[in-house]
């Protein structure tokens, strides 16, 4: 593939630079005075406004970027409270008079559907959605967020005579002795469940910030309004509910088999939450950057065995310094990718620690690039996104795909094998933790004014519900009804979860047609990628070769295909 470089500015002059709100405000003013009576002074207009557009929320996502890499930086963290509490509370107020200048323009219906379809219906909903009281309620959801994150990034805990950040800690709970193991684990939790109550705070204060949101966009409650705000227009509520049900009675009882073996493999009488990640079978823990491969390289070499063009889009992001990856103290938990939408190139920020996981994530995160890099060419910024549950099969896909070739990292084929089996277990174990989390959701905002102690019963029900039997938390009551905590999109994201087990239903299948024409389904992949936004969530599903289905009977036949591996590759080895 051959790497356009620059995006030249048409409209905005190069010295423009979205730094505050009054320069901003003229920008857009210049636009909204525009007259767009006809369909090529409206497209003009368009293409103008995307500019603006992929300017402004490029100076947004590099503010952000820059907080979540230095939570512990005053001045990193000024700026980024300046962009929160002075800047975006306008933006939202110039974005609905943008947008109902957009849908009130009389040419709107001479628009071809193919590139302004979904767009002009998102750009609908939201007018519809925008209540100006809401703004400044957002606006402190926002901070109320990055304290999350600020809380979170500043833990450490002291083992083995340093200072440990916690996804560090990670690698203790791999190792085979079991005491070092458990040490670790209730050290991770004592330093959490420290700032249990403050962590409370800011989500009971979240809380009732969305649902007053909710009641002035004239909603019952939060999830009717944040379904609508995710354009969760293919599914709503019920069908998640259903979809809670099918993963416990098709993944539980799979979950509660590999855990009995996991017991028996290590001949303890009860398996404890610090028995889940180490190897069953005693042997030392992967650690793919022993060989001397750097995670970065070595995910490249991936990539370019899947296919050679994945190799040169992953080289754009590390010529562009695109890229965060180690853990450090002051930085925000988790990783993500996002977009730098005006030099149209991504970034990814995640927390490695030198585990397999490390790997899978770099793979997830660049699947995401990957997306971001194929929708790149659109020229509307509202195309070059896609819906969630759309964007996280590229991710989810991408670990699928590239898993075969973790030899990179890798001098033994006994540990490439290991490391397949490991990935495809957390496959199984991710769905019924969506669904605590989701479940957890639904209960939280339909039952609005509840108490701290009503919400942890209600939690606490939940995991007993997704029990297997296996786990022993005797003496850990109050991490397990804390849990929770942890999972920051509750705090950042609400109700973005349940698309990451829809996403995984649609990556089985890409993978499952991987298996039986690899050309064929990569060029599917990346066909359905490079659509963005222009099409529907089930015809996204479509142009990549796989059906947009949670159902019952399609989770039984792709988790069937999972166990069926796993049990391959264990005979491979055994």
């Amino acid at each position: 593939m051959t790497e356009q470089t620059t995006y030249p500015r048409r409209f905005l002059t190069e010295d423009f630079k979205p730094k505050d709100l009054d320069s901003i405000r003229e920008i857009y003013q210049a636009l909204l005075d525009r007259d767009i009576s006809d369909h090529d002074s409206l497209k003009s207009w368009c293409r103008d406004w995307s500019e603006v557009d992929s300017a402004v929320s490029e100076e947004s996502a590099r503010r952000f970027v820059q907080h979540t890499c230095y939570t512990d930086d005053a001045d990193v963290t000024a700026s980024y409270m300046e962009w929160i509490e002075k800047i975006q509370p306008g933006l939202k107020e110039i974005g609905f008079d943008m947008d109902r200048k957009f849908i009130a323009s009389p040419a709107l219906e001479e628009l071809s559907d193919g590139e302004f379809g979904i767009w002009i219906k998102s750009v609908r909903n939201g007018v519809e959605l925008f209540r100006e009281e809401n703004i400044p309620l957002q606006t402190e959801e926002a901070k109320l967020d990055a304290k999350y994150d600020e809380t979170i990034g500043a833990m450490s805990v002291e083992f083995d005579g340093e200072t440990r950040t916690l996804p560090f800690m990670g690698r203790i709970l791999q190792e085979t002795d079991r005491d070092r193991r458990e040490q670790a684990y209730r050290a991770i939790w004592d330093r959490v469940l420290q700032d249990k109550d403050k962590l409370q705070d800011i989500y009971e204060n979240q809380l009732e910030l969305r649902h007053q949101m909710a009641l002035n966009a004239g909603f019952d409650d939060y999830r009717a309004l944040r379904f609508r705000q995710l354009e969760r227009f293919d599914y709503g509520p019920e069908e998640c509910l259903e979809f809670h049900d099918s993963i416990e009675n098709v993944i539980l009882p799979l979950v509660k088999e590999r855990q009995k073996k996991r017991q028996d493999l290590l001949g303890v009488e009860t398996l404890r939450p610090w028995d889940t990640s180490v190897d069953p079978e005693g042997r030392s823990p992967l650690r793919p950057l022993e060989s001397g491969v750097e995670l970065i390289d070595g995910c490249r070499q991936i990539f370019g065995k899947v296919h050679p063009d994945l190799d040169q889009m992953f080289r754009i992001l590390i010529d562009g310094d695109l890229l965060d990856l180690e853990s450090r103290s002051g930085k925000a938990p988790g990783g993500y990718q996002c977009n730098y939408h005006e030099i149209r190139k991504p970034f990814i920020f995640m927390n490695a620690a030198g585990k397999q996981g490390d790997v899978e994530t770099l793979l997830h995160e660049g699947g995401h690039a990957f997306h971001s890099i194929e929708a790149r060419e659109h020229q509307f910024i509202a195309n070059r996104h896609a819906p969630i549950e759309f964007c996280e099969v590229a991710s989810m896909a991408m670990e699928l795909l590239g898993n075969p070739y973790l030899d990179v990292f890798y001098d033994k084929e006994t540990e490439v094998i290991r490391a397949r089996i490991e990935h495809l277990e957390g496959i199984i174990s991710l769905f019924p933790w969506v669904a605590m989390i989701d479940s957890f959701q639904h209960w939280i905002y339909t039952h609005p004014g509840h108490t701290r102690e009503q919400r942890i019963s209600t939690w606490t029900s939940i995991m007993d519900r997704y029990a297997t039997g296996q786990m022993d938390w005797s003496g850990l009551e109050e991490l397990r009804a804390h849990r929770w905590l942890r999972q920051s999109h509750l705090f950042g994201v609400p109700f973005y979860y349940v698309e990451y087990a829809i996403a995984q239903l649609g990556a089985l299948q890409v993978w499952r047609n991987h298996r039986q024409d690899p050309d064929r389904a990569i060029q599917q992949y990346r066909a359905g990628l490079s659509l963005g936004n222009t099409r529907s969530l089930p015809e996204l599903f479509a142009a990549t070769g796989i059906q947009f289905d949670f159902s019952r009977d399609n989770l039984e036949e792709l988790i069937s295909m999972v166990s069926e591996e796993i049990t391959i590759l264990e005979n491979s080895i055994s």
